[in-house]
């Protein structure tokens, strides 16, 4: 029944091309609900009701039946796609009128078709292991997201983020087929994931690994393969960017995670080399985040810190196996796998709340807000409440998937050997940065955006958004308070997928005192803060509450942005520590020393990725210097058109002439 309905919203999908306009959205909710409904059941049976991997037969493919694999780990991942999916569905709902008169009935009927192909693609992504099946899969995913990038096409800077992207996914895909067509050769054809399990069996796994992990490791952002990510988030409507950053990129991480189940030795180079690119991504996807002044590109780089916290666990897991250390294994990969739930909803909340910033004031660059705490109230706490989670403090869900890792490393450390040692206090120590850092970062981007005074007109007559782009996050706000209060009640499925790798069901159970104690003291703490609250509100009863403007330093008349921070003055400190880093330029003229006058100004600043300059920029631009001096044979003239086929004809037979072809 489940496959049915399946089957009935994928047919349903092209309907949307010949529905009107305003009826388009219901269509695609409808479709999306019945897509979430069907898969969800399966998963859910599959998670809690069966002890095996459920096979589903989904259709004919060259010559075969290809069949629907769901495990755990799929089934994991399948609840996730749904509930981020459903979440940024809510959303586009108001977030998506201001276009309705901009775009046509086309437009956004290819707008939600490929919104509900990216849906059905992940779905079928994670449970497709025939390797031809799922690289066709990979590639739709790819193209419907490319096609909900440039969404603002009339945009030509859209566009030529779009193709990039587009270009850079092919490229993925690209060596993903070299690796599973290398493993076929040398595994008796079998062109699938489960002929993976034959080919690691006889061959030292690394080097097929490492043809995965680029192929994968594009699509999650690893650096430096992350070129992508920090231009089409900021250039895809915000819905699409939560789906994209909460749970497309971690189609990378799901492909590593299932290649991994057919590795079961030669596993310690391979953690080593995770956990080296994981801490990297962390440590530089912080840093640069840290100084962008577009909120959306500040939390693409984040996105890049937080893939680079789940490989710190799935390295590490893969280290305890290979040391034979099952609290490090269990802890690993139960606090990366977790983690990719946690950073499924604080993502998405945070791009859903950056979005309402930006639909209300049209700006995304953080030096042109403030203030917005009193205009747009309930916007502001939940950008708060993710702020808190992906910085990893208690009592949210950020902080239980660290905390796993933490413990991880914390209780593997006297049953290690020196060098493990010495890699588990390096991780320690980078992981404990990355948090300091990410804790910085958004405390720089709330206190901009929401604190203080506005700093430009943009913000004079904001007003909250509607009810119905709060409703997704209200249901994330519960899903992170679960987590962060009650983390017990995921450890039981969590447990069954760590299992996976472990061989261990019910190895998480070790770590539930910790996480009672845990729940006791966060609900603790909110009782405290409940308590005081309480009696500030009785005390202030008493008293007549006045608002008067902030003392202006002797001088009331200036820009609102020179008498308190700003995003770039804020973090100058940091750009001095890592000016290599970072390579932030600015832009200023200097005073002159016979200047008694100023005059204006103006100041800017802009940071560059040294990764993407010097290893996608510049080699790019040499190509293009070297197609641009080819183009001279493009003169416009047919003669010479001409010519050259002629010329082409009398190459082809002089080398036929003397059998050199």
């Amino acid at each position: 029944m489940e496959i049915v309905l399946f089957y009935i919203a994928i047919i349903l999908s092209l309907a949307l091309f010949f529905t009107a306009k305003r009826a388009q959205y219901f269509l695609a909710f409808s479709l999306h609900s019945i897509v979430i409904i069907s898969t969800s059941i399966l998963a859910v049976k599959s998670m809690f009701l069966s002890s095996s991997e459920l096979n589903i037969a989904f259709m004919p493919f060259m010559g075969h039946t290809l069949n629907l694999h769901i495990d755990k780990l799929s089934a994991f991942f399948i609840l996730v796609i749904n509930f981020t999916v459903f979440t940024g569905l809510i959303y586009a709902k108001d977030y998506l009128k201001p276009y309705l008169e901009k775009k046509t009935k086309t437009e956004f009927a290819l707008h939600f078709f490929n919104f509900l192909w990216l849906h059905i693609s992940m779905l079928l992504v994670v449970m497709l292991r025939d390797a031809l099946a799922f690289l066709i899969i990979w590639e739709i995913m790819s193209l419907s997201s490319f096609f909900l990038v440039i969404f603002e096409s009339e945009k030509k800077e859209t566009i030529k983020i779009g193709i990039k992207y587009l270009i850079q996914m092919h490229i993925g895909v690209a060596f993903l087929m070299i690796a599973f067509i290398w493993a076929s050769v040398h595994s008796g054809g079998d062109f699938s994931f489960d002929g993976l399990s034959v080919y690691f069996a006889s061959h030292n796994p690394f080097a097929l690994f490492f043809l995965f992990f680029i192929g994968f490791g594009i699509k999650a952002g690893f650096i430096p393969l992350h070129s992508w990510l920090p231009h089409a988030h900021p250039a895809a409507p915000s819905h699409v960017s939560g789906v994209m950053s909460g749970v497309m990129i971690k189609m990378g991480i799901y492909g590593i995670l299932r290649v991994l189940t057919y590795i079961h030795h030669d596993l310690f180079g391979i953690g080593l080399f995770i956990l080296i690119i994981s801490l990297a991504s962390g440590l530089i996807g912080v840093s640069l985040a840290i100084v962008q002044h577009d909120v959306k590109k500040l939390l693409a780089y984040h996105s890049i810190e937080n893939i680079g916290i789940i490989g710190i666990g799935i390295g590490l897991g893969i280290i305890g196996l290979a040391e034979n250390i099952p609290v490090l294994t269990v802890l690993g990969f139960g606090g990366a796998i977790l983690h990719i739930l946690n950073h499924s909803l604080f993502k998405s909340l945070l791009f859903y709340t950056a979005g309402s910033v930006y639909s209300k004031t049209h700006t995304r660059n953080i030096e042109q807000l403030g203030g917005l705490i009193k205009k747009m109230p309930k916007t502001a706490l939940f950008f708060l409440l993710g702020a808190l989670a992906i910085s990893g403090l208690p009592p949210f869900n950020g902080f239980i998937s660290e905390f796993l890792i933490y413990s991880g490393m914390f209780k593997s450390l006297h049953s290690a050997t020196l060098f493990t040692d010495i890699t588990i206090m390096f991780s320690f120590a980078g992981l404990a940065i990355i948090g300091g850092l990410a804790l910085f970062c958004f405390t720089k981007v709330f206190s901009i955006i929401f604190l203080g005074n506005g700093r430009s007109q943009k913000v004079e007559h904001v007003t909250e958004v509607e009810n119905s782009m709060l409703i997704p996050n209200f249901l994330i706000g519960i899903m992170i308070l679960l987590i962060g209060f009650l983390p017990i009640i995921f450890i039981k499925p969590l447990s069954q997928i760590v299992a996976i790798y472990s061989g261990q069901t019910n190895a998480l159970q070790q770590i539930i005192p910790t996480l009672n104690s845990i729940s006791l003291s966060s609900g603790i703490f909110i009782m405290l803060i409940g308590i005081l609250w309480l009696l500030r509100a009785w005390q202030q009863k008493k008293h007549i509450i006045e608002q008067r403007a902030t003392w202006g330093c002797g001088y009331t008349g200036a820009n609102p942005a020179l008498h308190q921070y700003t995003a770039t003055s804020y973090a100058d400190n940091f750009v001095q520590l890592s000016s290599h880093l970072v390579q932030v330029k600015k832009k200023f003229t200097d005073f002159d020393e016979d200047e008694i006058f100023p005059q204006e100004r103006e100041f800017e600043t802009h940071s560059s990725d040294v990764f993407e300059d010097n290893i996608v920029s510049l080699p790019s631009n040499k190509v293009l210097i070297y197609m641009k001096r080819i183009a001279v044979f493009q003169t416009g003239k047919i003669q010479h058109y001409l010519l050259y086929a002629l010329v082409f004809l009398a190459v082809i037979f002089v080398l036929t002439y003397f059998n050199l072809i």
